[in-house]
């Protein structure tokens, strides 16, 4: 398994998606259903795009985990990367989420069929900061470098710089927090819309860190093991071109392939040599998902990545030695298997 790239990511499939009001006042890439389109057309025309882009994961060779979601009360449900992430070494987090109506987008299911079919040791539960009124919306507010281990997150309402220390001294991840504004001065409210960072690749709106030192520094640590900075416009940020995420998938030979998932509407901001500087490393998987980008987000906020060694198929077979030393056998899940006779 590739340390950044998943080759395993969960999606949630909702069934009654629309632009969530809670989150309108301080994202600024979300937009309104257009004039006369009524909700139930726009749930539809999101349903097929959430399909779309499962079916072009799985014909890369990434293996999908799709979680239906028919409650109407969780419009941005379709974005789970914001209240989970996993680790390697068996490490889920838990995050406290700033719009009240997006706390309840947290699953127990999906939580279970974690332990259940990767290997899980320990779930790093954030939520309980919600009273507190700090928040941090897992990487929605991060982007994670998880060769370099680095947590890189532009400060806003959703991501509190208390709880972002909290986060890299319990899963060891160095922080580099940031302002970033755009050209109004309104504040980045997601770090992910404006930067992607892959295993040789990253695609980063510098421009935007206001601080120029904060921005060379940010630049250095990105560049540190031969990583190419694709820098990215305002423009193309808009167009949710950071909005992306490297994944592992495989072809039908069995080799590895690595791919950038992004949106089609962000593949067309880019320019040529952009492209070809991504391409360099991995090939770009666009999926058109114009409804859901409604919303302020795209395909990166659409995937929660698998970091996780997945359990074995069958049970791992026990030396005659170690047979006759385990007074009570276990199933490979470490239940106990009661003995014959």
């Amino acid at each position: 398994m590739s340390a950044q790239a998943p080759t395993s990511v969960i999606l949630i499939r909702a069934l009654r998606f629309a632009p969530n009001p809670e989150t309108a006042a301080d994202n600024a890439f979300q937009a309104d259903i257009p004039t006369g389109q009524s909700f139930d057309d726009t749930a539809a025309a999101a349903l097929a795009e959430m399909d779309a882009l499962a079916e072009a994961l799985r014909r890369a060779g990434v293996t999908v985990h799709v979680f239906e979601d028919e409650d109407h009360t969780r419009p941005d449900s379709v974005f789970p990367n914001n209240w989970l992430s996993t680790h390697a070494g068996g490490y889920v987090g838990v995050y406290p989420m700033y719009a009240s109506n997006r706390r309840h987008e947290r699953r127990a299911d999906v939580l279970e069929m974690l332990k259940s079919t990767y290997r899980v040791q320990t779930i790093m539960d954030y939520s309980g900061l919600e009273p507190d009124g700090v928040f941090l919306e897992g990487t929605g507010a991060m982007v994670l470098d998880h060769v370099s281990r680095v947590a890189y997150a532009a400060r806003s309402h959703r991501m509190d710089s208390h709880v972002l220390e909290r986060f890299c001294t319990d899963f060891g991840y160095e922080p580099m927090a940031f302002d970033a504004v755009d050209s109004a001065g309104v504040p980045v409210y997601h770090t992910n819309v404006m930067a992607c960072v892959g295993t040789d690749v990253a695609l980063f709106a510098l421009g935007m860190i206001r601080d120029e030192q904060r921005r060379e520094e940010v630049r250095a640590r990105l560049s540190v093991n031969g990583r190419r900075v694709v820098e990215l416009t305002e423009e193309q940020v808009r167009e949710f071109a950071g909005n992306a995420v490297e994944l592992c998938g495989r072809t039908p030979e069995g080799r590895r392939r690595y791919v950038m998932a992004m949106s089609e509407r962000a593949r067309r901001s880019l320019r040529e040599e952009q492209v070809a500087a991504i391409e360099e490393s991995c090939e770009i998987l666009a999926v058109d998902i114009p409804t859901i980008e409604l919303a302020g987000g795209s395909v990166r906020c659409m995937i929660a990545g698998i970091h996780l060694d997945r359990r074995p198929a069958a049970e791992p077979d026990f030396s005659a030695a170690v047979e006759a030393i385990d007074e009570h056998p276990h199933t490979a899940d470490g239940r106990d298997r009661a003995e014959d006779g």
